[in-house]
């Protein structure tokens, strides 16, 4: 990609308080403040990082906005997934170029537009008509008009059923998700992996009873939680505001050989008694323990061992 700024693209302009300004550029675009009317043409041409001042002296700096600062400024008709949530979602559904993924609750597309950046091809239902252009209008925006080739919005409700098959993730941002597990297990591959985000722990509870009473297993729930620092010179120390609470995430994986209480749970506490070492499985494991390995109840390792 060109350095230099063009006309079409989104940027994001800086204040001299760090005020940040999400702006479309267009040739002959004017952008007004309180500090003035900025020409759009100040900036067309110009390098990633130029410095440019408005009609009444205002100083602005413009550079190419990441996803998670597009995700917050973009135009919207639905509260959006928070950027701290986003990548967790990512790792959590282990998103991969070519992933077959059905997302259902598309709201402003930020999820599908981090799906779709790394590199998923999104079947996405959405019962409302407005929601699914303005996540199509928000992706093509950002991400430009050839990812709506992997990109096959429908208006349908998942609550409904799922047409696809073989899928290799879901990913849902619905109310009710637990009326989407048996879909789910029709849909995904063995192996698949389905990941839910809920704002509650009610709804999240829900959501563990029914996959609990499914094919899923290797169950997890966790929330994350984002806090900054201030640092300045001696002065350091915990900012008094943080991102905190907004949603849980919630992942399963999908399993070939049907419902069983002793399907592996992610977060399940190991029980030292639950079953005895088979004598040729100790003499083939040889290997000395490493001590740097976590054993805390909830690690993979611990919880699969």
């Amino acid at each position: 990609m060109s350095r230099q700024l063009a006309a079409g693209e989104r940027i994001l302009l800086f204040d001299s308080k760090g005020r940040r300004y999400l702006v479309t550029l267009a040739s002959g675009g004017v952008f007004h403040s309180h500090t003035g009317p900025l020409e759009h043409d100040e900036l067309i041409g110009r390098e990633e990082g130029s410095r440019v001042r408005s009609r009444s002296g205002a100083r602005y700096v413009a550079v190419r906005p990441t996803l998670a600062e597009v995700v917050l400024k973009m135009p919207r008709g639905a509260q959006v997934i928070y950027p701290k949530d986003l990548g967790p979602i990512l790792m959590r559904a282990d998103i991969f170029p070519g992933a077959r993924v059905l997302e259902s609750g598309l709201g402003s597309g930020a999820l599908s537009m981090t799906l779709l950046r790394a590199g998923a091809v999104i079947s996405g239902y959405e019962i409302r008509e407005d929601f699914a252009a303005r996540a199509k209008a928000n992706v093509a925006g950002f991400l430009g008009d050839d990812a709506l080739d992997r990109y096959d919005v429908k208006i349908a409700d998942v609550y409904d059923g799922i047409e696809e098959r073989d899928l290799d993730r879901v990913v849902l941002d619905l109310p009710e998700p637990w009326r989407v597990v048996k879909h789910a297990e029709t849909a995904l591959r063995s192996g698949g992996i389905l990941v839910s985000y809920l704002p509650t722990i009610t709804q999240a509870v829900t959501l563990r009873e029914a996959l609990t009473a499914s094919s899923f297993g290797m169950l997890e729930t966790v929330e994350v939680l984002e806090r900054t620092w201030h640092i300045e010179g001696q002065s350091v120390r915990p900012d008094h505001c943080m991102v905190a609470h907004t949603g849980f995430l919630t992942s399963a994986r999908l399993f070939p050989f049907g419902t069983s209480e002793a399907l592996p749970r992610a977060d399940a506490e190991e029980d030292p008694a639950a079953a005895e070492e088979d004598p040729a499985d100790a003499e083939e494991d040889t290997e000395p323990a490493d001590p740097t390995l976590s054993d805390q109840p909830g690690s993979g390792e611990t919880a699969l061992g």
